[in-house]
């Protein structure tokens, strides 16, 4: 008889789960920490355990997406559309985190996992900032435009470097977290780490 259940499979798709379900709540109840995030990790785990190229894009950016509806709809009601400015840019950054996770962690250990964080921050921090030059973002310095050269798009970087360094930590406290707590249950059932 054929198994229709697969435990491995249920249990990475709870563990994303509840990292949206703890960024919805750190939004409801915000961190000290601007920035401090767990969308990095989600994105590394679900990419370094689902081999099925589907399952490792679909998972996660569901979450993110229901996540973002959630954030949007209870805690900022609506007050920026259905989805907020700039929202393509940030799936798309989050679609190459997934892409870091099969890649950089095809074998899970710490040293990897520190690289993969540090490659996620600074894809995420240079690519977000050049969204929001490109998209005319603000000076904070000034209160006017950024300006659309090159000393623009370095004083958006520069506005965004601590946002990076708390994502980079976030991701970092995150990935701890989701992968120590999957690679302890492999061991515990070792039935969790036969296929994917």
């Amino acid at each position: 008889m054929k198994q229709t259940f697969n435990p491995r499979v249920l249990t990475l798709l709870c563990f994303i789960l509840a990292i949206a379900l703890i960024r919805i709540l750190n939004v409801v109840q915000p961190s000290p920490i601007s920035n401090f995030t767990p969308i990095g990790a989600m994105g590394l785990f679900g990419g370094a355990y689902f081999s099925s190229r589907w399952k490792a894009f679909t998972f996660p950016l569901l979450a993110l997406l229901v996540s973002d509806l959630v954030i949007n709809a209870a805690v900022y009601r609506g007050q920026y559309g259905l989805m907020y400015d700039g929202w393509y840019w940030v799936y798309g950054i989050f679609a190459l985190i997934v892409v870091y996770g099969k890649v950089l962690l095809n074998k899970i250990n710490i040293k990897n996992l520190l690289l993969a964080s540090v490659v996620v921050a600074l894809s995420h921090w240079v690519l977000s900032d050049f969204s929001v030059w490109l998209a005319g973002g603000t000076d904070l310095r000034t209160g006017l435009p950024l300006s659309r050269d090159w000393s623009g798009l370095i004083q958006s970087l520069a506005q965004g470097f601590p946002f990076m360094r708390n994502f980079l930590a976030g991701t970092i406290a995150y990935s701890a977290i989701l992968f120590g707590g999957f690679e302890l249950l492999q061991r515990r059932f070792p039935q969790l780490a036969l296929g994917k």
